[in-house]
C-alpha cells in the first residue's frame, strides 16, 4: 500500500451551526451546543468549507439562497431534528434566510415579541 504525503493532503473544515428555539423571538442560530448567537449570522470561511446546519428547534423551516453562487442543497423545506450541508467551494458572499413554516402557537410554545427571520451570511474568501 502507497504511503500518503501529506504535502497534497488538505484539510477540509467543516462547521456547525444548529437553529434552537428561544424565549424571545422563537428561534435563532446557534453553536453545536446551543449556545444562541442570535437571528442574524455572518461567517467567513475559506473554499472547501462544509457548514452543517442542526435544526434543534420543533419548527420546520424553508430555506431559500437570496444571493451568491448557487448551491445545490436538496429540499428547501428543513424539518425538526434534520441535519443539512451546505459546501462552499467557489468564492463569493452567499445569503440565505429561514422562515418557520408553523407558527409558534401550533407547535405549542411560549415565545415573546416578534418571530425572527433567520438569515446566514457566508463570505467564501
Amino acid at each position: 500500500m502507497p504511503a500518503l504525503d501529506a504535502g497534497r493532503m488538505k484539510l477540509a473544515l467543516v462547521l456547525v451551526l444548529s437553529i434552537v428555539h428561544v424565549m424571545h423571538g422563537c428561534h435563532v442560530w446557534a453553536t453545536a451546543d446551543g449556545r444562541p448567537l442570535g437571528p442574524t449570522r455572518t461567517l467567513v470561511v475559506k473554499p472547501g468549507t462544509s457548514i452543517q446546519v442542526e435544526i434543534m428547534c420543533p419548527m420546520d423551516f424553508d430555506v431559500v439562497q437570496v444571493a451568491g453562487p448557487k448551491l445545490s442543497f436538496g429540499d428547501r423545506r428543513w424539518r425538526a431534528g434534520t441535519r443539512h450541508t451546505l459546501v462552499f467551494v467557489k468564492r463569493g458572499l452567499y445569503r440565505f434566510v429561514a422562515t418557520n413554516v408553523q407558527t409558534p402557537e401550533e407547535r405549542g410554545l411560549e415565545t415573546l415579541g416578534e418571530t425572527n427571520h433567520l438569515r446566514l451570511a457566508v463570505r467564501v474568501r
